[in-house]
């Protein structure tokens, strides 16, 4: 029996890679500075799975970026507007992948980023591949041998992580008519094959091939398309070994196809999906030689392993087809949870006994071996686990009889607003008295590093709570009197009191807990540290009235309420696993709800609640849309039916594809949406167009993922797209998304663009401009 670790997170401990990656880009430091730190994070956590005890232990899961833009390296899939970058000979390969994410703006180049997206139903992102009608492919980055090369210097044994060339077609996008990405499997294979030629070199042994769009519904052409790839790189060489990956979901219509292929070890999600060992086994798989990975610790949530019920899976295997052919791993990769559970000084004692990071997973791997082959010593281990598993069922202080009580009371008049949108619209445009083409932000300003100091030093108690709020309203002031001077026409407080956009409102929400260092990477160098819900959740106090007060009474103008919605709230927390996802959303819906009408009641007219996470919870099988659907909408309009048809309620989204649930967001029935489009130059409209969308939208117009200022004739143009399709009276002027991680000189003067441009589509629709 093996051990498998399908990959670890990639930031390091304390975030060694952020910091890291920061001081490069900030000029503070050099490449050989950010490389250095890049390779002590790959050998502290290669050595660490191997004193574990892991056997099969994955290379090539660090990236600077991510794991697709990677490829698109490896593979010189890049995007005909960096090719400059790449004909300079002296221009190094780490920041052409940097230019590739963020964006190019300097020596005289002004390149825009590539789009970026949801790495499937997680809150990870990946820069989405742009591709081609026979495009060609080269092998052009040598990474993945250069990682091998290094861990066996190390003395490791490495499993290179490959994404497989099926997924990497199918996470990017066809940028021309006429062909469908997939036709490009013929270009692409030669480079897979000439890759693993010179692994083969190296002595590797097994190579993870990650497929995880064989969890989705594939077409006849693209299951195809699998059999081809594998059938190819199968002949490459018999000395290399295929462990094919594929997790967050079932394999279900193409388990067939996935059987039948020359691989040697297929990896099973069964934290997702536990019923497809069944399914498997059902077959006369057993009469084959293939190996299973078995899935059976969470690669994504904190919870600790039930060793009783992976036991269960585990022997049902291993009674089918022996000891030898199972593998034990997580789920999926380790990089969705923080590192290393020792760092929290500060966690209740009792909730800590229940939780689980990725250090404590790798030993949760190992010991589960111990177990399965009863080892000497492993009884002590399954006593010690039987006895968190039963503290955590137990539990007085996860239960509220009152909370369930409340949940159990909602109606279907609880999620409807009280006259439909036309009839709100009038009442709204009599008492805000907005121009056309409005504009607004997302909500959050810059988050300085002294503001990030002075919380640090509010938790330290080196500065009082008064001295902090002083600090506090003074940016806050600042904030809305630049939006004065910009002529910004709905304005935001700016969020300067706010650490995150999930975790501030945890922080105030009975049934949550928080970490010190459980850091998760979501994109690049930006780290979430994602709440724990453990138990019933209720507001028990406003969150937001007061600073949001404070800065409606710095202006005339109108000020946004800014709140996180409930789906995302949950989808960006490490949620219970003890109760239906549906019955959580609905206990933070009604803490929103709550605050909500405590915000109208306070004088603010306008109310924004996020849900960038509501298409990233979307089940990845069309098969549980459905159900998903209907209870986050419900959620959603549980949280913002409570005000009057007056007051406006706003939600945003990012980064998310709309084509397919167009209808449910219709549904959620904000007044306004404002929604991530400037990457993709206005495609996602496309969606809203074709639905004659019925509300206002606000299609983004400012790229915030990359520190390049867009100029205000790039903003008219998005702009006019934008026009082309949706009614001008239905349309906003803002950002894709808040303004927290840029810097104010960058911020200020796209605004001042943003808002030139708006004036400009005014004066072309004829309106005059004040």
């Amino acid at each position: 029996m093996f051990t498998n670790i399908l990959g670890y997170p990639r930031i390091g401990g304390h975030r060694e890679l952020k910091k890291a990656c920061e001081s490069y880009w900030a000029g503070e430091s050099t490449l050989r500075d950010l490389q250095l730190t890049a390779k002590e994070i790959r050998r502290h956590n290669w050595l660490l799975q191997q004193q574990a005890g892991i056997d099969l232990i994955p290379c090539n899961d660090f990236s600077f970026y991510d794991q697709v833009l990677d490829m698109c390296l490896t593979v010189s899939a890049i995007p005909e507007r960096f090719h400059p970058l790449v004909e300079q000979q002296q221009f190094p390969e780490t920041d052409l992948l940097f230019a590739m994410a963020r964006g190019y703006q300097k020596d005289g180049y002004d390149i825009t980023a590539m789009e970026m997206t949801k790495w499937f139903d997680t809150n990870y992102h990946y820069i989405v591949p742009e591709f081609y009608a026979n495009q060609q492919f080269n092998l052009l980055s040598d990474k993945i041998v250069n990682e091998c090369r290094e861990a066996i210097q190390a003395g490791i044994q490495p499993k290179p992580v490959i994404l497989g060339p099926v997924s990497f077609l199918l996470c990017g996008k066809e940028k021309e008519e006429g062909f469908h990405r997939i036709d490009l499997l013929k270009n692409l294979l030669p480079v897979y094959k000439k890759l693993m030629q010179q692994l083969d070199e190296l002595n590797i042994r097994t190579i993870q091939f990650d497929e995880p769009y064989l969890s989705l519904n594939l077409t006849d052409a693209e299951r195809k398309g699998v059999v081809y790839t594998y059938n190819e790189l199968s002949k490459v060489t018999p000395r290399i070994s295929i462990l094919l990956a594929s997790y967050f979901e079932c394999y279900g219509e193409n388990l067939t196809t996935v059987l039948g292929l020359p691989v040697q070890t297929i990896h099973l999600d069964l934290v997702r999906c536990s019923s497809q060992l069944d399914d498997i086994l059902a077959t006369d798989f057993a009469k084959s030689d293939k190996k299973l990975s078995l899935g059976v610790i969470d690669g994504r949530n904190i919870w600790k392993n039930d060793f009783e019920n992976s036991l269960k899976l585990i022997q049902k295997a291993v009674a089918a087809i022996g000891t030898d052919r199972i593998m034990i791993a997580p789920s999926c990769s380790l990089l969705h949870v923080p590192c290393d559970l020792s760092f929290e000084t500060a966690l209740p004692a009792e909730i800590k006994n229940w939780l689980s990071f990725a250090k404590q997973k790798v030993e949760e791997v190992v010991a589960l071996k111990q177990l399965a082959t009863n080892a000497a010593g492993a009884a002590a281990l399954l006593d010690e686990n039987k006895q968190a598993i039963a503290s955590r069922r137990t539990s007085p202080l996860i239960h509220k009889t009152h909370v369930k009580e409340r949940v159990a009371a909602i109606t279907d008049a609880d999620a409807h607003r009280n006259s439909v949108f036309a009839s709100r619209r009038q009442q709204q445009q009599a008492l805000l008295k907005l121009p056309l083409f409005p504009t607004t932000t997302i909500g959050s300003f810059p988050q300085t590093a002294d503001i990030r100091q002075l919380r640090a030093q509010l938790k330290k108690g080196s500065i009082t709570l008064e001295a902090y709020n002083t600090a506090i309203k003074a940016s806050t002031e600042t904030c809305v009197r630049m939006q004065e001077e910009l002529n910004i026409d709905v304005l935001v407080h700016g969020e300067f009191e706010r650490n995150d956009m999930v975790e501030y409102f945890g922080e105030q929400l009975e049934g949550y807990v928080f970490t010190k260092n459980g850091w998760v990477q979501s994109y690049g160098s930006r780290c979430v540290k994602p709440p724990v819900i453990f138990g019933d959740v209720e507001r028990k106090a406003p969150m937001t009235v007061e600073w949001t007060s404070y800065a409606q009474s710095l202006t005339n103008r109108p000020m946004k309420g800014m709140l996180t919605g409930p789906v995302t709230i949950l989808q960006w927390s490490f949620v219970r696993d003890d109760q239906p996802r549906e019955t959580t959303t609905m206990q933070i819906a009604l803490a929103i709800r709550d605050e909500v009408s405590d915000l109208e009641k306070a004088g603010i007219k306008v109310i924004q609640i996020d849900e960038p996470a509501i298409r990233e919870g979307l089940p990845l099988r069309k098969e549980n849309w459905a159900a998903y659907l209907q209870w986050a909408v419900k959620a959603f309009k549980v949280s913002s039916c409570s005000v009057e048809d007056s007051t406006q309620i706003h939600t945003h989204m990012c980064y998310s594809e709309f084509n397919d649930i167009i209808d449910s967001i219709a549904a959620m029935d904000a007044d306004v949406i404002t929604i991530e489009t400037s990457r993709s130059q206005m495609e996602l409209l496309d969606a809203f167009a074709d639905f004659k969308y019925p509300n206002e939208i606000g299609p983004g117009v400012y790229d915030i993922h990359s520190p390049r200022v867009p100029t205000v004739q790039e903003m008219e143009q998005l702009l006019q797209k934008a026009a082309d399709v949706i009614p001008v009276e239905h349309l906003w002027v803002n950002p894709d998304c808040g303004l927290k991680t840029r810097k104010w000189p960058e911020t200020k003067q796209a605004l001042q663009n943003m808002v030139e441009a708006a004036a400009k589509a005014r004066a072309k629709a004829g309106v005059v401009v004040a």
